[in-house]
């Protein structure tokens, strides 16, 4: 039995250490100073698999260098160093078809608001390709040089035009979705009859003739994607597979080659296959959407000549679509990547055409990705397109015009 004594020091030691235990949790909840802000560096790199972290971190705040306090203003590099970054418009108004120019520098466009094609450099000065007007062309499609264009038109005409020779070629109406070849003077399109058994793959000269058919059709024009390799390889790929075992989001697709040839089909692992060559052919990037990646879109390099056709293929980790990137080298890819794309994005990509985007740097090399450049005034980034130096980034903004980035 405790005596009354000794219950009076319990009674007061249990009072004094309840106090203190309410005292540190009410300082705990309400008066420790918050942990500082994690730290990221610009240029972030991700790696094969990851995917992109955010990027609120690398955004930077102006500092007052009379006080050292934030102003609360954005600091923007005149120059890509990983984070907010200038960019400078370069047309007033939309444009359209964009392609470098055969001085690698330089930038040439459609304007649909009188039907002629510029070209147009880093500073914005413009000249006309041509004084011939082509007004309401549909698509087009520039060859090798940069120096040749082929148009299909609304009615179904469809022309290709020599700026340097100031020539015209009228091509068959029942052709379209056209290529040019990397290589020759040579195109390649879908000659579409209404009779299904006539309608075939074909490759002429770029002046209309020495025609040759080198695939049939069929039903199945809708289910080819005219893409010529830069090695004259592959020129067309066919998803006329079906859903292979282990999912509905695995298929294959076929190469088409000019001269019958068996290719070993393409495994992807989603659906809207799009693809784009490396320059010397040897590779191909391509964007599918799935379940695995919550169906946004995401990127893909595999192995594609004819010997290595369907090796080394892994995912590089980024959501975007193929159309949203560019090759600079056989080695290195510039995409733009949106800051955010919800789930789902990759089956209706209309929907998210004017997301904002960043700017990531894939060296296929090391097997990683950099973070370039936010745009500062934030925008969507297509038809992109990098100087031969890649000192400069050329792209068209939420409204169709023409900007630059510089990377150097």
């Amino acid at each position: 039995m405790l005596n009354e004594r000794t219950k009076k020091i319990l009674f007061v030691g249990g009072f004094i250490l309840s106090v203190f235990g309410i005292a540190f949790t009410l300082y705990f909840l309400f008066f420790k100073p918050a942990p500082p802000a994690p730290t990221v560096e610009d240029g972030s790199e991700i790696s094969p698999g990851g995917l992109p972290s955010a990027l609120e971190g690398l955004i930077r705040e102006t500092v007052d260098d009379t006080t050292g306090s934030p102003t609360g203003l954005v600091e923007a590099d005149d120059v890509a160093q990983g984070g907010l970054t200038q960019t400078t418009e370069l047309t007033t108004s939309a444009v359209y078809d964009l392609v470098l120019s055969n001085d690698g520098a330089s930038m040439n466009y459609y304007n649909s608001a009188d039907g002629r094609f510029y070209t147009i450099d880093e500073n914005g000065n413009v000249v006309a390709l041509s004084e011939t007007q082509f007004p309401n062309a549909e698509t087009v499609e520039w060859n090798k040089d940069s120096e040749k264009v082929l148009i299909e038109f609304p009615d179904g005409s469809n022309i290709i035009y020599d700026f340097s020779a100031e020539k015209q070629v009228t091509l068959p109406s029942h052709w379209e979705d056209f290529d040019f070849s990397p290589v020759a003077d040579e195109i390649i399109a879908k000659s579409i009859s209404l009779d299904p058994n006539n309608r075939w793959l074909v490759i002429s000269s770029d002046d209309g003739s020495n025609t040759t058919s080198i695939q049939a059709l069929g039903e199945n024009a809708n289910k080819v994607d005219v893409n010529w390799s830069p090695n004259d390889q592959v020129v067309a790929f066919a998803r006329t597979g079906g859903a292979l075992q282990g999912g509905l989001d695995r298929n294959v697709i076929y190469p088409v080659g000019q001269n019958s040839e068996n290719f070993k089909g393409l495994v992807v692992e989603g659906l809207n296959f799009a693809s784009l060559w490396s320059p010397n052919g040897k590779q191909l990037l391509y964007s599918v959407t799935g379940d695995y990646s919550d169906n946004k879109p995401l990127l893909w390099i595999v192995d594609a000549t004819s010997s290595t056709m369907g090796d080394n293929r892994h995912s590089l980790g980024l959501n975007t679509w193929v159309e949203k990137c560019t090759w600079s080298s056989s080695t290195t890819i510039y995409c733009a990547v949106p800051l955010d794309l919800p789930s789902n994005a990759g089956l209706q990509p209309s929907l998210y055409a004017d997301e904002p985007d960043a700017i990531y740097k894939i060296n296929l090399t090391t097997g990683i990705s950099t973070l370039i450049g936010i745009p500062a005034e934030s925008t969507s980034m297509n038809s992109l397109q990098v100087s031969d130096d890649e000192s400069l980034l050329y792209f068209s903004n939420d409204y169709g015009q023409l900007e630059v980035m510089r990377l150097k």
